[in-house]
């Protein structure tokens, strides 16, 4: 299992691949794919302020018919306690979908250099 950083779902829906290392698309190819429920908050964030043309809801039922996307359930108080913890950054979105991968102790593919100075399984 490997969570995907918000900018991840978004490439892989735009069938970006050129921007993955063959490492991270070796990853996408043969793990389960995961993202926080703040991913999809995020890409929504993204639509609104006319940073991508589709809304996080055709995204997100998209990449779970065509990859078997999943988005993780974990209780959220309980990743709240963990990003509690993560004072390395003051974005809430990265705060949460770091803590949700390491509640996990999964990797996390980000292209994301704060986050790969920060969290030991991050991966790109």
């Amino acid at each position: 299992m490997i969570y995907l950083d918000t900018h991840v779902v978004i490439w892989m829906y735009q069938k970006d691949q050129q921007r993955f290392t063959q490492r991270g698309y070796s990853l996408i190819e043969t793990e389960d794919l995961v993202i926080s429920p703040m991913v999809q908050l995020e890409i929504e964030y993204l639509f609104e302020i006319k940073k991508i043309t589709e809304r996080s809801s055709v995204i997100i039922d998209y990449m779970r018919k065509q990859i078997g996307l999943h988005i993780s359930d974990t209780h959220f108080s309980e990743v709240v306690q963990r990003a509690e913890l993560l004072k390395w950054t003051r974005d809430p979105f990265d705060r949460f979908i770091t803590a949700q991968a390491d509640l996990q102790q999964a990797s996390l593919l980000t292209k994301d250099g704060t986050i790969h100075t920060h969290y030991p399984m991050a991966v790109w």
